[in-house]
């Protein structure tokens, strides 16, 4: 099985397109033609996580296909579909600014005047900007979800990987769900 400490989904497999081996591609990236970058992916097999490489990958109109080496057929193809396209974090790129998803995964959440929002489950993508999904817990203010908006020095004050902490300006009565 994937490990999310060591591996993070870059896209998934669709169906087959075509009749030659063709996939078609999901990118969970941005900007999704980065799915485009990596020939060579893992993906959950029967024992365990194995190598799938792409011989070719394209755009084709407003989507993303790909060929699988050694994949010539479109049944072949099939056995593929809905498969995760995998990537070991340690092999992804250093970013010259901000910080992958993954790596905000995990991380508490204090606000400026020390109160403890709890942790960041996952972020999603909206159309004005980034949103972390935070849960309380029992070392936090409460356990609430909280959704705040991604807006660096105006919400996110800090982000410090090595001490595990994202600090914001936010009050903790604010957007809560309890």
């Amino acid at each position: 099985m994937s490990n999310p400490d060591t591996h993070v989904v870059m896209g998934r497999i669709g169906a087959p397109w075509g009749i030659k081996g063709w996939v078609k591609l999901f990118s969970f990236t941005d900007p999704s033609e980065n799915l485009l970058e990596y020939q060579r992916y893992l993906i959950q097999g029967e024992g365990g996580l194995v190598a799938v490489e792409f011989d070719e990958m394209r755009a084709q109109g407003r989507e993303y296909v790909g060929h699988i080496k050694g994949c010539d057929v479109r049944e072949q193809a099939g056995q593929f579909t809905g498969r995760e396209l995998l990537l070991e974090k340690a092999g992804l790129p250093e970013l010259e600014e901000g910080f992958y998803w993954h790596e905000l995964e995990g991380l508490r959440v204090q606000t400026l005047s020390g109160q403890d929002l709890g942790t960041v489950q996952y972020l999603m993508e909206t159309g004005a900007n980034d949103v972390l999904v935070i849960k309380g817990d029992k070392a936090s203010v409460d356990t609430a979800e909280r959704l705040l908006p991604y807006v660096e020095d105006q919400v996110i004050k800090e982000v410090d990987l090595d001490k595990g902490l994202i600090l914001v300006d936010w009050d903790a009565a604010w957007n809560k769900d309890d």
